[in-house]
């Protein structure tokens, strides 16, 4: 049968990924020490970074990241008329036919 799962205390994951964050030692060594899985440890780290750029940004736009946004809207836009316009050419021309298949004997006869 499967092992029971590890549950582990809120505050031991943050004094786990303090001593990461704080020692700069390798993520696997710090589990090592600790006696958990890498990548357990790597998770929360993980999770941790996030967390620290949610909060930083405080889930909003820098003034660069909101002018390229605008700017990729517009440019959007633009490419949605262009799409619009060329549809429409492509509808109004006429429409090419293929060759019937008798000609394609014929032209092979010739040969």
């Amino acid at each position: 049968m499967g092992e029971t799962r590890r549950r582990f205390e809120p505050e031991f994951r943050a004094g786990a990924v303090r001593i990461v964050r704080e020692t700069g030692k390798p993520i696997a060594q710090v589990a090592k020490d600790l006696g958990i899985n890498a990548g357990t440890l790597a998770n929360w780290v993980q999770m941790d970074r996030l967390a620290r750029e949610q909060d930083t940004n405080g889930g909003e736009l820098a003034e660069s990241e909101r002018e390229e946004l605008a700017r990729l809207r517009r440019q959007r836009t633009e490419w949605a008329k262009e799409r619009a316009e060329l549809e429409m050419e492509r509808d109004d021309a006429p429409m090419l036919v293929k060759p019937q298949r008798t000609e394609y004997a014929q032209v092979r006869a010739l040969l």
